[in-house]
């Protein structure tokens, strides 16, 4: 829902500053263009991102305009230019119905005040200002067009993965409402997260009553009863909105419809796009509703519409998801042996049988293994290929359990969401646990590919359960002679994780039911 701050040089106003009344009496602080000419223009509507205003599109908008759209960027509701000491400005309700009805009444503000087309309208935004994009779509059917970038489909799943809080994400959403002027629901979170009580927030969400109609993938039947074309973009390392509830929700979708993921962070793919400068993610949303709004013969509706940027900054493209997934590879865990003096036990993943075997680790602690700081590390990703590394030789095993596969025979491609069967008997009721995969190199050095959190908040103490876990989804690399190595750890600075400190779990696997890692390769 954050985007970063906009550069003083794409802050031009060629276009109007206004403001915009709503139903129950507040004002939208408004950007307008208009393209010269008397119309009627296909119309497209920005609602502003998480902590920021109506200029964050500003370069966009102004492009857009050029191109004959008439375009509003607007502050979403509870923010804006000092929100704060503004009693005009309205009350964060985290996309509740406000938040959502306020696209359509700037859609009915721009038919009366501007030469809009009715029969083309269009919405588009970043991080909040996407998810308020999605929802919009489905509860006003004259949007025919809408383009989400850094998007969230469930907003629970993004940020409470596997019953697991996203400690650092909850905090800076937190941290950023104060820009604006928080509502009731957004200020019993921000009570919460000031008591580290981050399960709290999460629940205080989860229990209002509107909050079903905070995540798209509610309604994604009205997005298909109205033939919306759904264009969404988002990161693999996004710090709020995990590529995996995105999937889900797209894979629901019969409309027209495009998804793009690339490396990064939460908005560090598109961002440069909306300040005006040139953007591969905005260009295609650009031919996105050329066609859809204008109907511009483009060739977009005949691309193949998943499309996946590897670290490398090559993209693939696929009919499907369930193209992504085909080359599945199932490994074995096979019990960690050859501990040596540091009581490094490492064990394999193997194309083979895995046997019967069982393996302790000491829960609670923190390891070399890590998901880095959010905002920070996806970026470092994105931006300069440096994700979070680690010495393998250095995560401890007392505390996590690893497992190295065999070196690749030549350069391949690991795509997709992987996913881990892991059979687990913990000794206490409440058990988190960390999954990362990195590629380690030829000196042992590993970069993180992909993760996942797992909470069991009412385990059977002693019991062994079977969980899988659906690691989060990339397009990675991978050089020849390069290993895959599996981590599997109690705890991580970024999670609001229950492991009691000290307290066990054994993994484990038998030949009826065995522990497996399944990648896709390319």
């Amino acid at each position: 829902m954050l985007a970063l701050a906009v550069p003083a040089a794409a802050q031009t106003l060629p276009g109007t500053s206004t403001s915009i009344p709503t139903p129950d009496g507040y004002q939208l602080q408004a950007y307008v263009a208009v393209p010269s000419g008397s119309g009627p223009f296909p119309l497209v509507v920005m609602p502003s991102s998480w902590g920021e205003n109506y200029t964050e599109y500003v370069g966009e908008a102004n492009a857009l305009a050029g191109d004959g759209y008439v375009v509003i960027s607007y502050s979403s509701r509870g923010f804006g230019t000092l929100c704060g000491l503004n009693p005009h400005c309205g009350y964060i309700d985290i996309d509740g119905p406000l938040t959502i009805g306020d696209v359509s009444t700037v859609i009915d503000w721009a038919l009366s005040n501007t030469p809009s087309n009715p029969q083309a309208i269009g919405v588009s935004g970043i991080s909040y200002g996407a998810g308020t994009s999605l929802l919009a779509a489905e509860h006003d059917t004259r949007i025919k067009a809408v383009a989400s970038m850094s998007t969230w489909a469930d907003l629970v799943a993004s940020l409470d993965a596997n019953q697991t809080p996203s400690q650092q994400g909850i905090g800076l959403l937190s941290f950023a409402s104060y820009l604006g002027k928080p509502g009731a629901l957004m200020a019993q979170v921000n009570t919460d997260v000031l008591a580290d009580n981050f399960a709290g927030a999460v629940q205080a969400v989860q229990n209002d009553p509107n909050t079903p109609g905070r995540s798209p993938i509610n309604a994604v039947a009205q997005l298909n009863a109205n033939g919306t074309a759904v264009f969404v973009a988002n990161a693999y390392e996004d710090s709020l909105f995990v590529p995996s509830q995105l999937i889900n929700f797209y894979n629901q979708l019969t409309v027209p419809k495009r998804m793009m993921f690339s490396h990064g962070d939460h908005t560090t793919a598109e961002l440069a796009g909306a300040f005006g400068f040139p953007n591969e993610i905005y260009s295609a949303v650009n031919a996105w509703f050329d066609h859809y709004l204008k109907g511009v013969d483009n060739g977009i509706d005949t691309q193949p519409p998943v499309q996946l940027k590897s670290q490398t900054g090559t993209w693939s493209t696929f009919a499907d998801w369930n193209a992504v997934q085909q080359g599945a590879v199932t490994y074995q865990l096979t019990k960690p042996v050859s501990c040596g003096l540091l009581y490094q036990c490492t064990g394999s993943l193997s194309t083979g049988t895995g046997g019967g075997w069982q393996y302790g680790i000491t829960g609670g602690y923190l390891t070399a293994a890590t998901t880095g700081v959010a905002f920070v590390s996806g970026a470092l990703t994105g931006y300069l290929d440096l994700p979070p590394s680690v010495a393998l030789s250095l995560v401890n095993r007392w505390n996590a359990g690893v497992w190295v596969s065999p070196a690749a025979t030549q350069a391949q491609s690991l795509m997709g969401m992987p996913a881990l069967q892991l059979t687990v008997t913990p000794t206490s009721n409440r058990l988190t646990l960390i999954a990362y995969l990195y590629d380690i190199n030829a000196s042992g050095i590993g970069q993180l590919i992909t993760w996942k959190p797992y909470t069991l908040n009412n385990a059977a103490v002693g019991v062994s359960q079977t969980i899988g876990i659906q690691l989060e989804a990339t397009d990675w690399q991978m050089k020849q002679g390069d290993q895959l190595a599996l981590v599997i750890g109690t705890n991580d600075l970024r999670y609001a994780g229950v492991t009691p400190l000290n307290s066990d779990v054994t993994f484990s696997a038998s030949t009826a039911v065995p522990s497996t890692l399944t990648v896709s390769f390319h």
